[in-house]
């Protein structure tokens, strides 16, 4: 199936702001890199200190993002009966994320983590308009979803954890030395709020980071996903609400759900018996939910490529299927508009 992004058909998809204290240690390190200056004394070994730490204390999202906000307790949206079923009552929930290959190809959006200064890339893209210019600062080993080689979504995320941002490219191709083309972009400040200007996409449809949303290793591995899921759908409507900037509607159907609408495995589903790494999504998938962010194949929750995962373990989440969830009424989560703040108890 084939969505469309600001009238640009896409490819088949898969079944800035720091603290200034900060700014200003990384600073006086990169001139003393520069200059070739490499004093031992307490005073850079503070900045080095603050550095590691800063790279250390990146978090995806903030505490009070949307992307962390509880959602079990909050009220079915009166039209969940027909979200689900225009999604896919009978259809299975699938982990579109695991470790191998499936059809020759790794599967899941590979993460590209940078802790250290990368020179700035030079990206164009075919959606100019919507994307932002200029930013990106991508290793040369980046890797794209699906491999080199694939024919889907082709996305690159890059965690750059020095400057804590998200470096996001839709259908991205390298062009050699430090150059990338890609059909859209965005960068994500991760210790800011702000979303993408209204109406705007990014390297999802829905407008906002991929990043925060898909479930990596290391906080499955833990026993532990704090944060709602990246989840694709059929077809959506043509509308958006909050927090998605962006809709890639099929048609303006109010049975089909919109961008941005929040859905969760309900508190009755039965996860006791599931293998540790998959009980830590549903879990997740109970307690934050996922959020409606592309068009793909239906209930496919989006996670990290990490040879660490247990494919079989995933597979667990496959008994579930669309009729064990319902979409929340998550509009009392909205604190501004144009903020992924959410509004304080």
């Amino acid at each position: 199936m084939t969505a469309q992004r600001a009238g640009v058909p896409l490819p088949p998809p898969r079944p800035a702001r720091r603290l200034r204290a900060v700014a200003t240690v990384l600073a006086v390190v990169s001139a003393c890199l520069v200059s070739g200056y490499t004093d031992s004394g307490p005073a850079a070994a503070a900045a080095t200190a603050t550095a590691t730490a800063t790279a250390a204390d990146c978090e995806t999202a903030l505490p009070d993002s949307f992307w962390r906000a509880p959602v079990d307790a909050l009220p079915v949206h009166p039209d969940s009966a027909r979200y689900v079923s225009s999604i896919g009552a009978a259809a299975p929930l699938h982990p579109d994320f695991g470790s191998g290959l499936v059809d020759g190809r790794p599967i899941g959006i590979p993460i590209t983590v940078s802790d250290t200064a990368v020179p700035e890339s030079k990206v164009t893209f075919d959606i100019a308009e919507e994307s932002d210019p200029s930013g990106y600062r991508i290793p040369r080993n980046a890797r794209i979803e699906n491999g080199p080689a694939s024919d889907g979504d082709r996305h690159v995320v890059v965690w750059d954890r020095d400057l804590c941002r998200s470096y996001e490219l839709w259908n991205a191709e390298p062009q050699g030395g430090n150059a990338w083309h890609a059909g859209g972009g965005a960068v994500f400040d991760l210790r800011s709020h702000r979303l993408r200007p209204d109406g705007w996409t990014s390297a999802d449809a829905a407008g906002l980071a991929i990043l925060p949303g898909l479930v990596r290793y290391d906080e499955a591995a833990s026993g532990h996903v704090d944060h709602a899921i990246r989840i694709t759908v059929p077809r959506s409507d043509e509308s958006y609400v909050w927090p998605a900037r962006h809709q890639a509607g099929a048609a303006a159907d109010p049975a089909l759900p919109p961008m941005g609408l929040r859905l969760r495995l309900k508190s009755s589903v039965d996860t006791s018996n599931l293998a540790p790494q998959a009980k830590a999504v549903a879990e997740a998938l109970k307690k934050y939910g996922a959020i409606v962010a592309d068009n793909g194949s239906a209930w496919f929750i989006s996670g990290e490529e990490n040879s660490g995962w247990d494919n079989s373990q995933l597979a667990g989440l496959k008994a579930f299927k669309g009729s064990d969830f319902e979409a929340v009424d998550a509009s009392g989560l909205q604190q501004s508009p144009d903020s992924g703040a959410v509004a304080p108890k």
